[in-house]
This record gives C-alpha cells, structure tokens and sequence, in this order.
C-alpha cells in the first residue's frame, strides 16, 4: 500500500504541473460541437437540424437561436416520454438503459433523468478531477492509500423490462471502473441494500474494520451516520475509529448549518470540499481551499452551459421562465448577479433549466456559490428572499446564541390582508423563539434590502416555530424519503406545504 499511495500522489502533483487551459469559451465551443456532432441523427438533432449548425465555426448563438428552453415538464412531454417507452435514437443515440430518479425539492412526483454511458463516464472524469484537486491541500502519500466511504443511493436499481431506475449515486456508484471499486466503500452487499436504516446499520457495524480517509454524502445524513458510530461504539469523537478521516466532500444542499455539528464530532476539522453534482451530471468542484468554498464549472466535460439572468425580465413570480427569456454565455457573465443555469449535456438535455441558481465570485476562473432553486424562494410582495440570504441568517443567527440549527424551512402566508413569513427552526437546545425570530428578522435585513423594504410595507409579521430537529427527519421518512440524497426542502410551498402543516398539525395532536 504504501508504494501505492506514492504512485497516486505522484501522479497529481505531476497534474499539478500541467497549467490548466484559460479559455473557458473556446472549450464550450469545442464541447457544443462533439455534443452536436453525437445528436446529430437523433429525432431531436434532425429536428432542429444540428447538421446546419455544424457548419458553423462557433455555432453556440445560433443554437440559442434555433433551439428553445426547457424545463423538466415541457422537455419529458415532448421528447423523453419517448425513452421511457424504449425508444432509442430520441435526443441521444441509441437506447436509453439507466433513469435517475430525482423529485428534488419540487412539489412533482419523480423525474426520470436519462443517465448515458457517456454521461457515467463525465461524471467519473469529474470526480478524477476532484480527487487530482486535493494536490492544494498538502495531503499526504499515506492519506491516499486510506479508503473512500460513500454514503449514497442503493446500486440495487429497479428494472422494468426497459430500463432501470434509481439513485444517481447507485447508477455512478454501481457503474465505477473495477479499480476504483477497490478503495471504495461500503463495498457491493451493503451497497445494494434498498432499506436506508439497514444501511446506516451495516455501516455503523462494519465501521471498526474500515480505514476511512475520505467521506462523501449529503450533511444530514453523515451527521446521523457520525452520531450513530460514536454511540455504538461508545467512542468521543468520530476519529477514535477513522483517525485519518480528513477530508468530507459534500454537496445538495448548503454546509454551514451542518459544519459546526459534524466537526463537534470529530477531534479535529475535516476539510470540507463542495461539489456540484446534479441528476445532470457533474458540473462543478471545489478545486481549492477557501472559507467561501466556490466551486470551479467543468467547462470541459461533455456539458454546455449557460446562464439567464434571474429576474423578473425572465422569470414569472412562480419562478417559471418567460418564453423570450435571455440566456448569456459563459464569457458574458458578471460576477455577484444571480443566473438559473441552463445545460446541454451528454444525456440528451438540451438547453435544459437545471433549476439552480448561482452567482459567480471569480468569472476569469469559472468559480461559483449555489443560491438556491427557480422556485425555491420568497417573493409573496417584492421581498426577493433566496435561500442563500437564508442559510447566511440561518448560520449568524445559530452562532450568535450557540445552538445548532441543522434543519429549518420557511413558508409564506397571508396575515391580515397582507403576508407574513412562517419559519419553523429545527434545534434541541432550548431556545426563546421570539429571540430567533429578532434576530432572523434583523439579519435578514441586512442581508436584502427588498426584504427590507417589504417588512415596513407587506411583509407584515414573521413567525418562528422551534421544532426537534427529528421533526424534519421524520417527515422525510413519512414521505418515504430517506435516503443518501434526500434533502429537506427550504421554502414550503403547494402540496409540500399542506403536507407539512398536516404532519405538524398530527404530531401536536400525538403530544
């Protein structure tokens, strides 16, 4: 092992002599074209004649132009329902084998994602280029030849005669070239478990033998997973079974409502590493040390991107996009302006609204910070509230009364005419609810100045509910929803909303 562990850190810091290439546009044209190219006899090439657009030298306006955008809905009625059905050649050549399931946070029933065999192998050259980038964190040769922990989907995919079906992180998991699969964990039998208690279980049992180096999973669930081994195992801190655990590479949803927790649990930090990974695909990674922890776009990996500004020129107040809504390239973008991605990829996602929105902090290096969702904020009068302002009060507001606030979500509703916020808080320390609520209040003013504005006008009255931080976790659980990437979403809306008051509403009535 240990000449193994010299050959992989060799092998980085060699790619960390190679200067990384510094034209982002020309590298999207190159990646338009290769997708062009591959769709170009498709039902969806052919329909939008991708034959034309190859002539072009740089044919990234035209196929602005020619090609509309999509969201899930309007893209899955008019081309993937066709790929459900076994039809090959629809917006990607040949058959369509693997579906990622993903609701999201969205109010709809379950996605079915195309998943290719190219896009399996973007996502693995995403994740060779995030294992390459730790070379900026002075990792040593021995903490390579530690083992990596997965915690994620099960590689057990539901097949109904034309396709399988299941978690992303199965499909990828299930898919990894056999030599990677050596340094992995859990390994194949705890893998293929459906049940996710039993799989925590197995984990938490078989955690004593493992030498864990590396972790990757959404927050809430490594936190459980950290808390259940340190109990069974009648431990301190997490390092007194994995005491080379250094480096946690999250991603889905925002860490710092969680950093301080796990880290509470280990008896010293983790280097925590962000990672952009969607049903999509692979888009972005952390690829350096930073408090902020920016993650830089993979401009060269089989994916287009592009980026429409979010605001009411080309939003709706539902979050939907207007039909002449604009999208920007990649080298007319401005930092510190909020954009809903928009990608075409290897899968056959063409021009395809993802759902996130971001802002850039570094445009000459393609660095950016997830926001939020489309249809995942809060504008009932003007107020323009993003997830982002809310995890920043969220986060002040924890650390200044020194509570843990690992969950939390937020709904709007009418008060007295006008409209109110309702927020219910996940803690379990004792806390004054209506201190929370001053202090999110004035946080968030800060924060955003149309929020501002609105709690002198509209925006009437804000409500804050203290609630277990079990709460959330349960309610998962009742919509079947555990699992390695469940996240609980941030802003209740819709049905999402009546099922939570609902399930409110049945645990008070139990108390």
């Amino acid at each position: 092992m240990p000449i193994l562990g010299s050959i992989i850190k060799g092998a980085i810091d060699i790619r960390s002599r190679i200067p990384s290439r510094k034209n982002a546009y020309r590298q999207q044209v190159k990646q338009l074209k290769r997708l062009l190219s591959k769709a170009e006899y498709t039902a969806f090439g052919m329909h939008y004649n991708f034959s034309e657009l190859l002539l072009l030298e740089d044919p990234i306006k035209a196929f602005q132009k020619r090609v509309p955008i999509f969201d899930y809905q309007s893209l899955f009625d008019a081309w993937w329902h066709r790929t459900l059905k076994g039809e090959k050649d629809v917006c990607w050549p040949g058959k369509i084998k693997y579906f990622a399931l993903s609701s999201g946070t969205s109010e709809s029933s379950s996605k079915h994602i195309p998943v290719t065999k190219d896009m399996i192998k973007s996502i693995h050259k995403g994740t060779m280029k995030q294992i390459l980038s730790t070379r900026h964190f002075n990792l040593s040769k021995e903490q390579y030849e530690t083992e990596i922990l997965f915690v994620g989907g099960s590689t057990n995919l539901n097949y109904n005669g034309t396709y399988f079906s299941g978690d992303l992180s199965g499909i990828t998991t299930g898919t990894q070239p056999r030599w990677f699969q050596n340094f992995t964990l859990p390994g194949p039998e705890i893998r293929t478990l459906k049940d996710w208690e039993s799989k925590l279980q197995e984990i938490v049992d078989n955690a004593k033998n493992w030498d864990v180096g590396f972790i990757c999973g959404v927050p809430a669930w490594i936190q459980i997973l950290f808390e259940r081994i340190i109990k069974h195992y009648n431990l301190t801190t997490i390092h007194d079974v994995w005491p080379n655990l250094a480096i946690y590479v999250h991603g889905g949803v925002a860490i710092h409502p969680y950093k301080n927790s796990i880290n509470a649990l280990c008896s010293h930090p983790l280097i925590f590493l962000d990672t952009y990974m969607a049903s999509e695909g692979f888009l972005a990674y952390q690829e350096r040390p930073s408090e902020q922890q920016q993650m830089k776009l993979i401009t060269d990996n089989k994916m287009l991107f592009e980026f429409v500004p979010f605001n009411e020129s080309n939003f709706d107040p539902d979050g939907n996009i207007k039909p002449d809504a604009q999208a920007l390239t990649i080298t007319e973008v401005d930092e510190n302006t909020e954009y809903a991605v928009v990608i075409s990829n290897c899968a056959g996602a063409w021009r395809y609204l993802i759902g996130d929105t971001l802002r850039f902090t570094d445009s000459n290096q393609c660095e950016i910070l997830i926001t939020g969702r489309t249809k995942h904020f809060l504008s009932l009068c003007g107020e323009h509230l993003s997830v982002d302002n809310m995890n920043q009060a969220v986060k002040l507001v924890s650390e200044e009364l020194g509570i843990t606030i690992n969950e939390y979500c937020v709904a709007g509703e009418p008060f007295e005419g006008l409209f109110s916020h309702h927020w219910y808080i996940g803690t379990d320390k004792p806390v004054d609810s209506q201190l929370v609520r001053k202090k999110l209040d004035d946080h968030l003013k800060v924060l955003n100045d149309d929020y501002a504005v609105e709690r002198q006008h509209a925006l009437k009255e804000i409500v804050v509910e203290i609630l277990p931080n079990q709460t959330f976790i349960d309610f998962l659980a009742s919509k079947n929803k555990l699992g390695g990437q469940s996240k609980f979403p941030r802003v209740m809306k819709g049905k999402h909303l009546n099922d939570w008051n609902a399930f409110i509403k049945s645990i008070k009535s139990q108390q």
